[in-house]
């Protein structure tokens, strides 16, 4: 079927097994396997609060919605986000009324720290940033412009999962107020669709588990005692939503976790090889990684002069490649920031995702960069 930009590996009888003990307790839900993976979660990052979700989505929106709410922010209020991400991002600013103040890109594709702390205004309440196929980038360089302008930092670690600097997970530091992170059906941590979110305050991270589960203010199983008598009497503190994670998802994360380390030391090996292919052409551009050691690299960018074409030859050759991303201002709602972001503007016509999964040879990642650089050359 040829080489797909994505395709996740899945240890399949262990995830089968996993499942087979939610279904056989007959316990699929909220609690149980999502408890566990909360806590699974926070010893392997270092997160103090972990809040297991259905997407990463939820979880930005959740993120935007409670800060705004808990430091009092207006409609029209301003978060600076960057347009080089999927629209989710930046839907979750749109959904609480506040407006996306757009900022450039730096080389490695997350937002440049010269242009963030340009758009700065007496509306503006916080940085939402992106890590970029799970770059780091200036992040602790925007963590300081935060700091000097008293702005909130919701860091979308959507591509995250497994980065590392000096042995630190980033969404961890200091000055981040809230993490996202992903683990979608792609994504270097597959489940069929979930998410975490991850509040540096535990009054938030409480509030934030009230607001998943439609305000109530206890869940299910919380409210199943051991004897199996269902506890009926709660209250609802919040206009909430159906946002939270369930067990079967749980169950496939907890046993995905177990590989992420190895999996993502393997998506390092196949970026050296496109790298030590690509690199002496000079008609190609690589998007480079800081700390790239420690990258998780959801993904592999390249950019050309024609991309489109070369999109088309590879898929020719049964390669088949993506964009990540379209420019967030190419899109209607968000034209206003138009001529703001030149450099994400530019790249956006020219970067090409290339195939990074774990279903991938040395000699066929040699392969596809070879089907590059004839056609680039």
């Amino acid at each position: 079927m040829g080489q797909q930009v994505f395709l996740p590996k899945f240890h399949i009888e262990e995830c089968l097994e996993a499942v087979r003990e939610c279904l056989e307790k007959g316990w699929t839900g909220l609690g149980y396997k999502t408890v566990e993976f909360e806590e699974a979660w926070k010893k392997y990052t270092g997160h103090t609060n972990a809040h297991f979700l259905n997407s990463n989505t939820a979880g930005l929106y959740l993120a935007v919605e409670i800060l705004k709410e808990k430091y009092g922010w207006a409609d029209g209020d301003e978060i600076i986000s960057t347009p080089i991400t999927f629209v989710s991002t930046n839907h979750a600013i749109l959904h609480q009324n506040m407006k996306v103040k757009f900022a450039d890109v730096d080389e490695f594709l997350c937002l440049d720290p010269a242009d963030v702390e340009k758009k700065i205004t007496e509306k503006t309440r916080a940085v939402m940033f992106v890590g970029y196929g799970g770059r780091f980038g200036r992040l602790d360089e925007i963590i300081a412009i935060c700091e000097k302008y008293n702005l909130k930092l919701i860091l979308d670690a959507a591509h995250m999962s497994g980065t590392r600097v000096n042995g630190v997970f980033p969404g961890t530091l200091n000055g981040i107020d809230v993490t996202v992170y992903s683990f979608q059906a792609v994504k270097n941590l597959p489940t069929a669709d979930s998410g975490m979110i991850c509040f540096a305050d535990s009054e938030l991270d409480s509030i934030c588990r009230k607001y998943s589960w439609l305000g109530i203010n206890k869940d299910t199983y919380e409210r199943t005692s051991s004897t199996g008598n269902y506890k009926w009497r709660y209250d609802v503190d919040y206009l909430g939503y159906k946002y939270h994670g369930n067990s079967i998802m749980a169950a496939l994360a907890l046993t995905q976790l177990k590989y992420l380390d190895s999996d993502n030391a393997r998506r390092r090996e196949m970026v050296k090889i496109y790298d030590e292919c690509l690199a002496s052409n000079n008609k190609i551009h690589i998007i480079p990684a800081t700390y790239e050691d420690e990258c998780s690299f959801h993904i592999y960018e390249i950019a050309v002069d024609n991309r489109d074409a070369l999109m088309n030859f590879l898929a020719e050759n049964e390669v088949f490649t993506g964009v990540h991303y379209r420019d967030n201002t190419e899109y209607g709602m968000y034209s206003y920031g138009q001529g703001t972001c030149p450099r994400a503007h530019e790249i956006s016509k020219h970067i090409v995702t290339l195939p990074l999964h774990l279903g991938l040879s040395d000699d066929e990642v040699r392969g596809i960069a070879k089907l590059v650089n004839d056609f680039v050359g």
